[in-house]
Formats: structure tokens, C-alpha cells, sequence
């Protein structure tokens, strides 16, 4: 029993070894080695408890299956090479170690079954894992705000300076864009909340089995509720491409954001050598490489998200062969998540704001306009009757070719007699920032209590993340899960 896949056990025995080979999905599934032997010896000891399988069997094929699950948390797992997948290889190797008992191994469940299971164990210790990271580091995003409140650089709309902010209210909206992208993962535990395996083909079994248990063994909240719908659903793998796209296009923005500061244009960052690269032909150039590199991986994201809803559009109900497709999407969204992560945690120490340059930006006052114009709200001035007779300042302090500041008292009660020297004075960048303590502004206040809000956030989401327990716990508790019922 070495050897499955070309046998008639899968219906492979006839069909030509090039199209196998080429058919085979094994390269992948060794991604997914622990999640599909530790459904087994949950499936088995299933098995055992419901008096389908003798006991003695069980404890042979889950003592195997532990063993080998072991092998493959050390990178050592060695399988009959020439299967069809992981499952008929994992199956093949059982038979070699054990002989005729590896047969039972497979009783009341389908590869439909199976891979549905494998994924789901797959995507939710994935998520969470990746979950529990990206709180770290909105946490670390959290703390290099705090310092900051004080340091003065414009916000940009359209690219163009708009109006003056702290650093730590840029800082505090990246690790809130962080956050909600890691609400979406956390969508997605909920999601992967019930238990596919025995499912069968299409239609469960006539055999009285257990889904119940395996559910429970596995840390799931119950088994999923319709066989056919079970083996055909790849919603939770598409949720979980979303959410990777999710958190890749946050961090992208993050990246955007430091291009352009780092630029000799906006020169509002530096950035040490540790994080930046030269050029091989422009002595004078420092580039923000790993920035850029952080941008682009959200067409990775984006693409996994593109190519799953590509796959399963207008699929029938039931499981079809086009779904071992999804195999590089699900696979490929952890490792390039926490990569990504990790990238930007191992920056976040050599990025420097210049507080010179913010302020040097915001230095004509034009920033400032909107503040000039509330201003003359407080003295009562309708807000479209303010925002005409700052509008109009700012024309004439660009035709002479001054700050805005600089205009003279009388240009200022020329355009409307409410402006005074009082008004003047919100052109100051640091009292323009100071003012504005709306819930959510900008002010030294409001941007300290949305540190301390998104700060439980990230809490939350780390505590939910650790809810799920990880693959090796829940084998080490499979083990100790007796065969027989008492």
C-alpha cells in the first residue's frame, strides 16, 4: 500500500502519469502537512468513540499521526512522492508504517471534506496569528505617536498641503487604518467558526458518526450545517483574501505617506541608511526601496482577492475540481502579511520627523485659511461669508507675493471689517493645531484620547487573537482524548 493515487482507490489508476503529475495539487498541501494530519487523528478518534473503528486501530493510526505531525512541525516530513495530493500521500505513508489498519483511516469522510477542513484549520490559525501581529504593531505605531503631539507638519489633500496637523495625528491615522483592517481579520475568525469534516462527497453519511465531537476536539462552535453547501463553500477563504488585502492597502498607505515625506520635495522625514538605498548610478539619490516594496505587495493582496472570486464565479453547488485553484491565494496571504508587517516593525526606529521642515511648510499662514475663517464664525460672521473674505485674503497676499501674515491691518479690515489682529494671530501653525480639539482633530488633547481608544482597540483584537488556540495545542490535547467512550 505505498502507493494510492494511481490505484482505483481515486479513479486514477487508468488516466496518463503526465497528467497526474500535472494534475496534482501535493506541492501546495505540504503548506497545510499539520492542519491535515491533525484533522485526521481528530477524524480518528472520532471513529474510534463511535465503535466504527476498533480501539487498537485508532491508537495506531493516532500515535502515526502524531508523529508525523511532529515531523512536519520540524521539517522533516518525508511522503510517498507520486500522490495526488497531501491526503492520499499522508494515507500512502500510514500504509507503509502500518499495513492493512490504514485502510480505516478514511471511513465516513471524502477529500471534499477533508481539504474544506484543512483550509478552515489553515485560515484560522492564520488569522489569528497574523491578527495578534498587526495589534503589536498598531501598538508600536501607538507609541511613536505619543511623543509627537507637538511637532507641527501639514496634512495633504489632492497632494497639496491642506492644513496643519501634529505628527501624531498622522501617526495615530495609520495605526486606526491598521486597526480596521484588523477588525476584518477578525471577521474572519468568526467565519471559520464551524467544523466542514463530515461533510462526505456531498451529502454527509449513511454511517453514525460524531460531527459534534470533531467539532468540539478541534475547538470549532459546531459542524457546518448543509454537506452539499460545506464541500462547494470558499466564501471563508475569500473573507480571508480580503482581509489580507485589507491590512496590505493600510500599510500601503502608511508606505505612500513616507515616499513622499522622505522626498527632497517634502523632506518631512529622513530616513537612516538602515531603511533606505542608494543608487547605482545617482550618487546623491537615498531611496525609500523598502517603502515602495511595501506599496507594491498590495497588488499581491489584491490580486488573491481578484483571483478566488474569479475561481469560484458561476461554480455549481457541491465541490468541483476548479476549487484546488484556490491553493495560492489562501496559502501565499499569511506569509506575505506577516512579512509585510515585519518590514514595516523593523522601520518604524529609523523614520525621523523634521519639525523644522513642518514648520518652514506652514510658515505663510495659507494652511491656516480655514482657521482665519472660523475665526470670524465665533464673531458670529455666517461661515460662506467668512470663508469668501478669507478666500479673498489669500488672493492678495499671493498677488503680493507675502505671507499671509504679513498683510497689513487695513488690507485685513478692507476685505472685512470683523478681521482684526485677534483674528490674525490663528495663522500661528502650533495655535491652529492647538485649536482644534473636536473629538477626532487634531489637538494635542483629542489626539491623546483616540491614542488611548485605539490603544484598547488593539487590546480587544489581541485578546480575540489568542482566543484561538494554535495548532499544537490542540494536538497536544487530541492526544490525551480518550478512544473509548466512558
Amino acid at each position: 500500500m505505498s502507493t494510492i493515487a494511481r490505484t482505483g482507490a481515486t479513479g486514477l489508476d487508468g488516466m496518463l502519469p503526465e497528467l497526474v503529475q500535472w494534475s496534482s495539487s501535493y506541492g501546495h498541501d505540504l503548506s497545510f502537512a499539520r492542519e491535515d494530519l491533525l484533522g485526521s487523528a481528530a477524524h480518528v478518534t472520532m471513529l474510534a468513540r463511535t465503535g466504527l473503528i476498533p480501539v487498537a486501530d485508532a491508537q495506531e493510526l493516532r500515535d502515526q499521526l502524531v508523529a508525523l505531525f511532529h515531523d512536519a512541525e520540524a521539517s522533516r516530513l518525508a511522503l510517498p512522492v507520486g500522490e495526488e495530493d497531501i491526503h492520499m500521500a499522508v494515507e500512502a505513508e500510514l500504509g507503509r508504517r502500518l499495513g492493512a489498519v490504514a485502510g480505516r483511516l478514511h471511513t465516513a469522510r471524502s477529500r471534499n471534506d477533508q481539504v474544506a477542513l484543512d483550509l478552515t484549520l489553515h485560515v484560522r490559525d492564520q488569522a489569528a496569528r497574523r491578527l495578534e501581529e498587526l495589534a503589536d504593531l498598531a501598538r508600536r505605531l501607538i507609541a511613536m505617536a505619543r511623543p509627537l503631539v507637538a511637532l507641527p507638519i501639514p496634512a495633504f489633500t489632492h497632494r497639496q498641503r491642506a492644513q496643519p496637523i501634529s505628527a501624531a495625528f498622522l501617526v495615530a491615522s495609520w495605526a486606526s487604518a491598521l486597526l480596521r483592517a484588523g477588525e476584518t481579520l477578525a471577521f474572519v475568525l468568526d467565519r471559520t467558526r464551524l467544523c466542514p469534516l463530515g461533510s462526505g462527497a456531498c451529502s454527509g453519511t449513511s454511517l453514525p458518526t460524531d460531527r459534534h465531537l470533531v467539532a468540539s476536539i478541534l475547538a470549532f462552535d459546531g459542524p457546518t450545517r448543509n454537506a452539499l453547501d460545506t464541500t462547494g463553500d470558499r466564501d471563508f477563504a475569500l473573507d480571508w483574501a480580503w482581509a489580507g488585502a485589507r491590512v496590505l492597502l493600510a500599510l500601503g498607505k502608511l508606505s505612500s505617506d513616507l515616499v513622499d515625506y522622505a522626498s527632497a520635495e517634502y523632506a518631512l522625514v529622513t530616513l537612516d541608511p538602515a531603511v533606505s538605498t542608494g543608487s547605482s548610478m545617482m550618487p546623491q539619490k537615498k531611496n525609500p526601496d523598502i517603502f515602495e516594496l511595501l506599496r507594491g505587495k498590495t497588488a499581491t493582496g489584491i490580486a488573491n482577492v481578484v483571483h478566488l472570486l474569479t475561481l469560484v464565479k458561476g461554480l455549481p453547488s457541491g465541490y468541483n475540481r476548479d476549487q484546488q485553484e484556490d491553493r495560492v491565494p489562501v496559502l501565499s496571504t499569511g506569509p506575505t502579511l506577516a512579512a509585510c508587517m515585519r518590514a514595516v516593525d523593523l522601520c518604524l526606529d529609523h523614520v525621523h520627523f523634521r519639525g523644522d521642515r513642518g514648520e518652514a511648510a506652514l510658515a505663510d499662514g495659507f494652511t491656516q485659511s480655514t482657521d482665519l475663517a472660523e475665526a470670524l464664525v465665533r464673531k458670529g460672521v455666517p461661515f460662506r461669508e467668512a470663508y469668501k473674505a478669507s478666500g479673498e485674503l489669500v488672493r492678495r497676499a499671493t498677488s503680493q507675493g507675502v505671507h499671509l501674515s504679513a498683510l497689513s491691518l487695513d488690507d485685513v479690515r478692507d476685505v472685512h471689517p470683523e478681521l482684526d489682529a485677534d483674528c490674525m494671530n490663528v495663522l500661528d501653525p502650533r495655535r491652529a493645531i492647538l485649536a482644534k480639539e473636536s473629538y477626532g482633530g487634531t489637538g494635542p488633547k483629542a489626539v491623546l484620547r483616540s491614542l488611548d481608544e485605539l490603544q484598547l482597540l488593539a487590546g480587544r483584537l489581541h485578546d480575540r487573537a489568542q482566543l484561538v488556540p494554535r495548532l499544537d495545542a490542540l494536538l497536544a490535547h487530541l492526544a490525551h482524548v480518550p478512544l473509548e467512550m466512558r
